[in-house]
């Protein structure tokens, strides 16, 4: 069995989040190697891209969430075998990644410029992204997003609209994914649900 270790931010979400609850829903050992900002402060010259997550395997590192997540995702049996149903898995991962980044774009800015930022961000692009997320959703048979069964995608979106509801993101209202796309709350409650995914939450606590 290879050796992993993962980096990323000390926070229970973000992009390193969904690989962290695959890894333990495979009941795959692995290093939580867990920063605060002010030490990515300090170590980001030495990451690839300047970015985290970055997965070590075997000391060789990987950087990309998404390429990431898929790697872990075949080890956890989360990854979709059909072609066509591993492309209806990546079309998600993919959007809910250019979702973070018009997110993200609006990390440290303060007062009334994060205010119109947010609010330009609910009303424009966020609401596009949420609709074509229950549209996906729709299409993969309105449970899961891909081969009627549990995948990485169905836990990258569970993380991502666990955030949005949280209250966390300021000026982003927590009812915003049920009045937009209802169905995606209803996938969150049914992902949160899963055995796996009570584990990872409870040994968290």
């Amino acid at each position: 069995m290879p050796a992993y270790k993962l980096t990323y931010f000390d926070v229970d979400g973000g992009r390193g989040e969904p690989i962290r609850i695959a890894f333990h829903a495979a009941g795959i050992a692995f290093e939580d190697n867990r920063l605060s900002f002010a030490d990515f402060g300090n170590q980001r010259v030495n990451f690839r891209f300047n970015a985290v997550p970055v997965l070590e395997i075997d000391g060789a590192a990987f950087t990309q969430s998404n390429a990431i997540s898929r790697y872990v995702g075949k080890q956890a049996g989360l990854y979709p075998a059909d072609d066509l149903q591993a492309m209806y898995c990546d079309e998600v991962l993919g959007a809910l990644e250019d979702l973070s980044h018009y997110v993200v774009q609006t990390f440290g800015l303060e007062g009334e410029a994060l205010k119109q930022a947010r609010k330009t961000l609910v009303e424009g692009r966020l609401t596009v992204f949420l609709k074509g997320f229950d549209q996906l959703l729709t299409r993969g048979g309105g449970q899961y997003f891909a081969g009627n069964t549990l995948s990485i995608a169905d836990i990258k979106m569970f993380v991502q609209t666990r955030g949005l509801c949280s209250g966390r993101l300021d000026h982003i209202p927590t009812d915003l994914v049920d009045n937009v796309a209802p169905t995606l709350i209803a996938h969150q409650q049914e992902i949160a649900a899963d055995p796996r995914i009570q584990a990872y939450y409870d040994s968290r606590a």
